[in-house]
């Protein structure tokens, strides 16, 4: 029988040769991660220009939707304050007999305020924040306005009581809540004509 050869290990675990495929392994391990990473961006890129495009499509829709209820928000008014709904007022202990729209409340050369609708009577002003889909941060603002508008009136030495009452075409539950609580009311459609919610309970209509 023939003699097998024995492979010289010494060799093949040198330092060297171990220290050489350690380098070959990671040189590939890194081309391949670079490939990756570029891959990575090019895929980013393409999803950010997406997104971008994407989004300027949805921000040019919402441009146009926000001009259209611009021009709509005088009609909504002149629909929710009908004769109905003054007559709806009259039985809360509220004879309006004049409206006025878009007022800017000035003080000092500058807009202190401003207010989508008032309705007057003689001793009584009803302040009208209106929304297509009133949200809390209008409640906050007309709660602060209020504020405003009843130092703009004592300045001008207007004693008349001021309410607050918030106008939109949909309500969401807590967002109608939010107006309650704060003492303000709600005006939202009931068929094909407005209703007016009154704060009860604890939550009564706060005087300004």
């Amino acid at each position: 029988m023939g003699t097998a050869s024995i492979p010289d290990l010494s060799k093949e675990l040198s330092f060297e040769n171990f220290w050489a495929g350690l380098q070959a392994s990671l040189q590939e391990s890194d081309q391949k991660f670079n490939k990756r990473m570029k891959e990575s961006d090019e895929r980013f890129e393409k999803d950010m220009k997406e997104s971008d495009e994407k989004f300027d499509a949805r921000m040019k829709r919402l441009d146009e939707k926000l001009g259209r209820l611009g021009n709509r928000i005088g009609d909504i008014i002149e629909d929710m304050i009908d004769p109905g709904l003054l007559a709806k007022f009259q039985a809360l202990g509220f004879t309006f007999s004049k409206l006025s729209r878009n007022i800017n409340l000035w003080h000092n050369n500058r807009i202190l305020t401003e207010v989508d609708a008032l309705l007057e009577n003689g001793d009584k002003v009803m302040v009208v924040e209106v929304k297509s889909k009133p949200s809390s941060e209008d409640i906050q603002y007309l709660f602060q306005s209020m504020g405003k508008v009843r130092f703009y009136a004592d300045n001008r030495g207007d004693k008349r009581r001021y309410f607050g009452a918030v106008g939109g075409m949909y309500f969401d539950a807590r967002v109608r809540n939010y107006a309650l609580k704060k003492g303000f009311y709600v005006i939202e459609p009931s068929g094909e004509a407005f209703n007016i919610i009154v704060p009860e309970g604890k939550y009564q209509p706060r005087e300004w």
